[in-house]
């Protein structure tokens, strides 16, 4: 716990230098905390969230014959504690460092040093950072609709060590990001990455972006080519609820892997209360060997949909962003109820290619958001697990969450 407490100590350290200096900066809360400078050239966030799941679980006597009866039929954890801060000095260079305390351990997440405003790349990152290839995970999760990714999500990690341009172009009609990482471990270091790297890139447009409609478009294609310094590459994944021990579909490791390379399709629609999201993602796997059987195909795509029975409406923030904070009509109170979104998702993941049975799955999961302000979060999710030829799986599971 010593991060933590060096963490307090720099934010107290620097509440009290403010209050030496009222009259040239601003200390304010804007749905979490913000210190900004009168000609706003220095600019400090601070903050965190914490989520705390708890989730139920049942399978047929398929997947008991398969897998073996289940073991655990409930559990809970505190599946995110994170604190941050962040900001931007002198105007043209920004920060982010946070760190998670989930699962009793502390995880480095977003540790990077920026640019910005740089002719034609526009913005520049260096450090631990998130790869921009996949909506779904480039939206931050204290804003996603669902509780947990889809499948997608298993097939390459989050955030990696290396260097990202990104920027907008024609009045953000078009957004472009690329970068070049290290890291094959989903950890913030790498003493001995060798010879492992990976390459990737996304461009993305806003083919509609009527604010006074509440209508948006968009749909972005992203491409990486990776070389695992481990010469091994797999993909397992639980039915979409963390607290899930079993993984039902799984490739196990591949060996001898030479590259891994994977496009992905996305597309996001909103108008007014209506949101719609879905990707397609397809990987191949080449060994270098001439066989064509050691070259492998993998496959996994969601559609998602969502409704605001209280008439809000979802809120793009960019392309390397994703979707932004949603804040209610009226705050759950003494005259609001809070806004409701009800959601809908179907997902599927093919991991079955050649001779590699990693199996098939689908999951339907039935969502409920209430959002009694923009920081609190009550989320309910019910998820139907179908596992091709072999059973059903059904995961009872709900959030509740605060974020600043």
């Amino acid at each position: 716990m010593t991060l933590s407490k060096n963490y307090f100590s720099f934010i107290l350290l620097l509440i009290s230098q403010i209050g030496f200096s009222q009259n040239s900066f601003d200390f304010k809360w804007d749905k979490g905390f913000k210190v900004e400078s009168a000609d706003k050239q220095f600019q400090l966030k601070f903050g965190g969230r914490i989520m705390i799941d708890h989730a139920f679980f049942s399978q047929d006597e398929g997947l008991d014959a398969a897998f073996n009866p289940l073991t655990t039929i409930s559990g809970t954890e505190l599946r995110r504690a994170r604190i941050f801060t962040s900001g931007t000095l002198y105007g043209n260079v920004d920060y982010k460092f946070s760190v998670d305390f989930a699962g009793n351990k502390s995880t480095i997440k977003d540790a990077y040093i920026g640019l910005k405003n740089l002719p034609i790349i526009g913005n520049l990152r260096i450090g631990h950072v998130k790869e921009p290839f996949r909506l779904d995970v480039i939206t931050s999760s204290k804003y996603m609709t669902f509780m947990e990714r889809s499948f997608a999500d298993d097939f390459m990690q989050t955030r990696n060590n290396g260097i990202v341009f990104f920027n907008d172009y024609f009045g953000n009609k078009l957004s472009v990001q690329a970068g070049y990482f290290l890291n094959e471990d989903n950890s913030s270091d790498d003493k001995s990455a060798n010879k492992g790297y990976a390459i990737t890139g996304r461009v993305t447009s806003l083919l509609i972006n009527d604010k006074e409609q509440k209508e948006m478009l968009h749909a972005g294609v992203a491409y990486t080519n990776r070389k695992p310094n481990s010469k091994e590459y797999k993909i397992e994944s639980r039915p979409e609820s963390h607290l899930s021990r079993i993984k039902y579909i799984f490739t196990g490791p591949i060996s001898s892997v030479k590259n891994v390379s994977m496009f992905n399709f996305e597309t996001a629609y909103v108008k007014k209360a209506f949101a719609f999201q879905a990707e397609y993602l397809t990987t191949k796997i080449n060994t270098g060997i001439a066989n064509p059987i050691d070259t492998y195909h993998f496959s996994s795509y969601y559609g998602e949909v969502s409704y605001f029975l209280t008439g809000e409406s979802k809120k793009f923030k960019s392309s390397y962003a994703g979707f932004d904070r949603l804040s209610p009509k009226n705050n759950y109170g003494k005259s609001g109820s809070g806004a409701w979104e009800i959601a809908l998702r179907y997902s599927n993941s093919d991991l079955n290619n050649r001779d590699i049975y990693g199996g098939e799955q689908t999951d339907v999961t039935l969502g409920l958001n209430w959002y009694l302000n923009p920081s609190t979060r009550f989320m309910v999710n019910n998820v139907f697990a179908d596992v091709k030829n072999k059973g059903k799986a059904t995961i009872f599971q709900f959030r509740f969450q605060i974020d600043f």
